[in-house]
């Protein structure tokens, strides 16, 4: 059988960094192939020269057995060839149906307006084909991400994909989100639809995929049945096994109390939230979507506005008009969106790093140390085993891990006492992912206050000393990590109003 596209030593160098060396991969229809890979691996480097947005230096690309060279977004869509970014690319103040037929509008009879209704019957087809009840007159600001994530799909449907590839389709969904994306991804491969899927989420490439092609520093490694062990793939990932920590809860209750939340309010995202968190201590917060846990970060942030309640650090209590007053107070917080809240992806890695710190670095409170500054950053990227080029690197061309990575190391060069760590590996390879547990535990190990917030329960039972699952705005719970299981903090982030015991 001859495979819907077949990458041939394919080759791709950037400025300083060889980002793809003679790799090859094959997709068969109706297939959904894996493509798996630390960050920085190449993935998104060699999809985006299947979808047309990067040129190829050497190699083939061959579709249905006929080499191709695509020279665009709109000459691969023409090609059949569909991608579905980690970042949507949508317009919040269009519908549902004009953002999927944007640029290709048809007209009326005279051809001068707009065929709105045959868009939305157009779109509908679309909807009905992958069983969505959606209405496609509903404006995009209107919808969950993960309905948003259904339109950037019926969009790359709406070109006839016989290729469609999704670069971590599931990254801000919830489990029932999932599945309804796996539903769809099921009825697409039954149609024929060749899928690639790029996930770092070992349990969905095990109940979705058939194949896995595994990539490391821009080469191909090998191709691999989907039942293959995934210790085994892991390895072949990052060409190391990984280190096992032990998880060792410490005994931090004679330890300085570092930070005190009491009886915080914010209309009914935050409902009379209270807590302490010790030095040396990882304190988790479990709970679903929409419970609260980020909008709690933000508030102890300064980011946004208390109707009551406060917040001290080392017993005095802070007045928090802006993220300002929480950095001075020596409390960091790495927001789960890096790219709007974490980073200036225009400035380069050096700045981004040591932005927070700038005022340490000057000379008679003027002029800047730029050696010194030089050498923390260098220092930093070492530590973190970030992957770039050179400090000069704009902090947009990282690779997402690397990327986060950034952030944390801002908030390391600013040494802050409390560090709020929100969806720390989002999006992240499970190499980088063990070298940042081992990192939390070394800055608790060196008397960091730490709060972690993650929607992946495994990685609260892994990191956590103590357990708060909210529900809905309120705390539901508290847990000591040595009696934290998946089942008794699932228990707790679905107890709803009407079931919640008051907290003692």
């Amino acid at each position: 059988m001859t495979p819907i596209v077949a990458i041939k030593n394919l080759s791709k160098s950037f400025p300083g960094v060889r980002a793809l060396h003679e790799v090859q991969f094959e997709l068969n229809a109706g297939e959904v192939h894996a493509l798996m890979g630390e960050n920085g691996a190449g993935k998104s480097t060699l999809m985006k020269i299947l979808a047309g947005v990067y040129s190829k230096d050497s190699g083939e690309v061959l579709l249905d057995g006929q080499p191709v060279t695509l020279e665009s977004p709109a000459h691969a869509q023409a090609l059949a060839i569909g991608i579905v970014h980690q970042e949507l690319h949508l317009m919040n103040h269009l519908t549902a149906a004009q953002n999927i037929f944007l640029g290709r509008e048809p007209r009326g009879r005279l051809g001068v307006f707009l065929d709105e209704a045959q868009i939305n019957r157009d779109t509908q087809a679309l909807f009905d084909r992958m069983h969505l009840a959606l209405a496609p007159t509903t404006l995009i600001s209107e919808l969950t991400v993960a309905r948003q994530q259904m339109v950037e799909i019926a969009k790359a449907l709406s070109f006839r994909s016989r290729v469609l590839i999704m670069d971590e389709p599931t990254a801000a969904l919830n489990n029932a989100e999932i599945e309804e994306l796996f539903r769809i991804i099921r009825q697409l491969k039954a149609e024929g639809v060749g899928i690639v899927y790029i996930s770092h989420k070992m349990d969905e490439i095990q109940r979705i995929a058939d194949r896995i092609t595994v990539m490391r520093d821009g080469c191909y490694v090998d191709t691999v049945p989907a039942s293959t062990p995934m210790s085994t793939v892991i390895a072949m990932m990052v060409g190391r096994e990984l280190e096992h920590h032990e998880k060792r809860i410490p005994d931090t209750s004679a330890n300085e109390l570092v930070l005190e939340v009491n009886h915080l309010q914010r209309g009914r995202a935050i409902r009379d939230v209270s807590f302490t968190l010790r030095r040396g201590e990882i304190l988790g917060f479990a709970g679903l979507m929409g419970a609260g846990r980020t909008e709690v970060a933000r508030a102890v942030f300064g980011a946004d506005p208390i109707d009551a309640g406060e917040v001290r650090v080392r017993g005095r209590k802070l007045l928090l008009r802006s993220p300002r007053d929480a950095v001075q107070a020596g409390i960091g917080y790495l927001s789960e969106d890096r790219k709007h809240f974490g980073l200036a992806t225009g400035m380069d890695v050096e700045s981004n790093i040591t932005l927070p710190s700038l005022s340490s670095y000057l000379r008679w409170g003027m002029f800047l140390n730029r050696a010194g500054i030089n050498q923390i950053a260098r220092t930093m990227v070492d530590k973190l085993r970030i992957k770039t080029p050179s400090l000069t690197q704009t902090a947009r061309l990282l690779s997402g891990g690397n990327q986060q990575k950034v952030v944390i190391a801002k908030w390391l060069v600013r040494d802050c006492e409390v560090l709020i760590f929100d969806e720390p590996t989002r999006g992240i390879d499970v190499g980088a992912k063990s070298e940042i547990y081992k990192l939390l535990n070394d800055l608790a190990a060196q008397g960091k206050a730490i709060i972690v917030i993650s929607s992946e329960l495994p990685e609260v039972l892994q990191l956590s000393h103590r357990v708060l699952v909210m529900c809905e705005g309120r705390v539901t719970g508290e847990i000591p990590g040595d009696q934290a299981t998946q089942e008794n903090l699932m228990a707790l982030a679905t107890r709803r109003e009407l079931d919640a015991a008051p907290m003692h």
